[in-house]
């Protein structure tokens, strides 16, 4: 099954790292958010990438055709033009990159793969956020109900600490960051089965998570993962220092790979 993720947005709110990199290439721990998305799929045996392109899509391309420099040693002889790689560290990876345009929206870039993806399953997820769903689990229920779409639901956790009271001044508990208020949202990492194509039909205007997503539930194809472990988007420098202390600590809980 192929891994669709999307990757051609302009970041504006993460403007700082993204005037010379896309934004699923800003680093956490020295590896772009990217690599450590495809981590996570490669945990559950799935090595079939789509990278869907956009702004500055060839800074993926160059990163993907100079892996092995990235990941390995090698020793390079500038007078016979040859590069050895001496130690492999590199994943089993089949990575297709495929310009869907600057300005195609998200389900714009997904239909533009159509003729690509064919007539099976698939997955998708967005470039710059980061999970420990169960990638089995998730298929499983998928699988078991038969729709269209399942999207994985999560609970962000709030921007600011809670507070309780007993009478008007004394704290009886506090909690930094609680879920939000009860209520469930896209937390990306979806399973789609090619009928989704016929939900897509404004060409690159299209945006996946407005009619499309709208018109699947209207019609009883879209449903849900709930998903209750971590969930992370990187959607400000805030965000990114947070991932990279989580990582630098050895605490990065999206990390189920060894």
């Amino acid at each position: 099954m192929k891994v669709l993720i999307l990757a051609g947005g302009f970041g504006t709110r993460l403007s700082e790292e993204t005037q010379n990199i896309p934004k699923p290439m800003v680093p956490i721990g020295g590896k772009p958010i990217l690599w450590h998305i495809m981590k996570i799929y490669s945990h559950y045996g799935f090595n079939d990438f789509v990278i869907l392109l956009g702004y500055k899509g060839y800074v993926i391309k160059e990163y993907f055709a100079n892996y092995f420099l990235h990941q390995s040693d090698a020793t390079i002889d500038l007078k016979e033009n040859k590069i050895e790689i001496l130690n492999n560290t590199s994943e089993p990876w089949k990575v297709s990159l495929i310009d869907t345009g600057l300005h195609t929206m998200t389900g714009g870039r997904i239909r533009r793969v159509q003729e690509f993806i064919g007539n099976e399953s698939f997955m998708l997820t967005y470039g710059d956020g980061v999970s420990n769903v169960n990638i089995e689990e998730l298929i499983k229920t998928h699988n078991n109900h038969g729709k269209t779409v399942t999207m994985t639901a999560v609970q962000p956790e709030g921007r600011f600490g809670s507070l309780k009271f007993i009478g008007n001044q004394q704290i009886a508990s506090f909690e930094e960051k609680p879920k939000g208020d009860g209520s469930w949202i896209n937390g990306g990492f979806f399973v789609c089965e090619p009928k989704v194509f016929d939900y897509l039909l404004d060409g690159d205007q299209t945006i996946f998570e407005r009619t499309p997503l709208e018109n699947l539930a209207k019609d009883g194809e879209l449903y849900s993962y709930k998903h209750y472990g971590y969930w992370k988007p990187m959607d400000t420098l805030r965000d990114n220092k947070e991932l990279n202390d989580l990582w630098n600590r050895d605490n990065a809980s999206w990390k189920i790979w060894k």
